[in-house]
């Protein structure tokens, strides 16, 4: 058995300080822009969904391209693919904070979300790597789920005193720091994972895939503007069926698919991407409409918007830090089916919440939304890579990461819609709160009823 991570080991601690950083800035420009919205809803002008275009173009590049991004370091070398992805979202900031138009803003948060893409699943592939010991491993996750979730919550502080001092465009000049800081800790510090050329990347795959998650997100968004008989949406769902059907087809007989199907036969791996999907629907669509909630019912400005989800913060924080603990006395299942069911009681707790509802009122149930993905995500993740080799890590850390991105991106647009749909923002956020709830709730029931008590590696193809 392995020791929990030394002090002394310079180098492996830097190379978790890079990887951390490059999960760190993904998931900080997943909610940062969320306090955001009003401000740019006023510089460009747009309605609600229009503005869930601005959030979900990133989500939508993240999770259609991160398995091809997996597969691509696993074929050239993890190290090289993160340098460039640290690259290209550091470019896309820059394009984002330039931007002239309500377009070319989304087209940049699009790139940006190319860059997360290529940054996440690498960025595990290469602690994995760094850290081979399970225990060790397990550390080292934990610590790298607990900067990223820091970032998460920070996202909407951060982003609200940024407006506050700078404009909204300052919440992408960020970044800029940031992304030079990573390339400078990655290119000296870490080591390059070993290379497979004859790993092949999956065109077809690729494309049908973002099809499929565009197409889908699209028609949520759009479908409460356009009414959900209209013919263009109509059109968008038949479009979307054709698409994931060709993907499924075209993944069973590409040699070397960027979803290998067969993964899915392991109930442990299943029950993990399946759990990674729901709890991010839950999760990021809530972030989402209480950020609206904050702004347009209660009028809080976006620094004070950014205040309110600071509890949130410290919640996240400490459960991932002690999540390997507790995964070791009662289980990784239990652990992450725990996680799941204080998120759902604190949803459901916002029921009661109304326009005007002093801030006092809801801040436990907020926490405890926090504590509980906290407390999930290090099992959830450390579970799911250990239950494939190692050889495989960057395309199994893909399709976790994948399955995440697409609850984001189905979140905000579900949820989103359900808030505009309904009568006024407030019964629209109630409704959002029960569908979160269900979700979660589904969550810790496929974890319980998906994972088996003991482990099993999956079979290579």
């Amino acid at each position: 058995m392995h020791a929990p991570i030394r002090k002394t080991d310079g180098s492996k601690l830097l190379t978790l300080a890079a990887m951390s950083l490059g999960y760190g800035v993904v998931q900080l420009d997943v909610t940062i822009v969320n306090v955001a919205i009003a401000s740019i809803g006023h510089a460009f002008g747009g309605a609600i969904d229009a503005l869930q275009w601005v959030v979900s173009a990133y989500t939508i590049a993240f999770a259609a391209f991160i398995l091809t991004a997996g597969a691509l370091g696993d074929r050239i070398g993890a190290k090289r693919v993160f340098l460039a992805g640290f690259t290209i979202f550091t470019l896309a900031s820059l394009a984002c904070a330039l931007a002239p138009s309500l377009p070319f803003l989304i087209a940049g948060r699009a790139l940006q979300g190319l860059g997360a893409a290529v940054l996440v699943p690498n960025s595990l592939a290469l602690l994995n790597h760094a850290y081979p010991g399970d225990e060790e491993r397990g550390h080292a996750v934990a610590i790298w789920a607990a900067g990223a979730s820091l970032a998460l919550t920070a996202g909407p502080l951060v982003g609200g005193g940024l407006i506050t001092i700078a404009g909204w465009r300052s919440i992408f000049l960020v970044n800029l720091p940031l992304g030079v800081a990573g390339l400078l800790l990655t290119g000296r510090y870490t080591s390059e994972t070993p290379s497979s050329r004859g790993r092949q990347i999956d065109l077809a795959g690729q494309v049908t895939a973002i099809l499929a998650l565009g197409c889908l997100a699209g028609v949520i968004i759009e479908g409460g503007r356009l009414g959900w008989g209209s013919p263009l949406v109509l059109a968008g769902f038949a479009l979307f069926a054709i698409a994931t059907v060709t993907f499924l087809i075209a993944e069973k007989r590409a040699p070397q698919p960027m979803l290998p199907l067969w993964l899915f036969a392991n109930r442990t791996f299943s029950a993990t991407a399946l759990v990674g999907l729901l709890v991010n629907v839950a999760f990021y669509g809530l972030i989402f409409v209480l950020s609206l909630y904050f702004q347009q019912a209660n009028g809080l400005s976006a620094l004070w918007t950014g205040f309110a989800f600071v509890p949130m913060m410290g919640a996240v924080f400490l459960p991932n830090l002690f999540a390997p603990r507790v995964a070791a006395r009662i289980g990784a299942r239990s652990t992450i089916a725990l996680g799941a069911a204080v998120a759902a009681a604190s949803a459901l707790g916002l029921l009661n919440i109304d326009q005007g509802t002093p801030y006092r009122a809801i801040v436990l149930q907020i926490m405890a939304m926090g504590a509980g993905l906290g407390l999930l995500v290090p099992p959830l993740t450390s579970t799911l890579l250990g239950s494939v080799e190692r050889s495989r890590s960057g395309i199994a850390s893909g399709v976790l990461n994948a399955m995440r991105q697409t609850g984001s991106v189905l979140g905000v647009a579900l949820l989103g819609s359900l808030a505009g749909m309904a009568e006024g923002l407030v019964g629209g956020l109630r409704l959002a709160l029960v569908v979160a709830a269900a979700f979660l709730a589904a969550s810790a029931a496929a974890i319980l009823i998906g994972m088996p008590r003991g482990r099993k590696p999956a079979r290579t193809a």
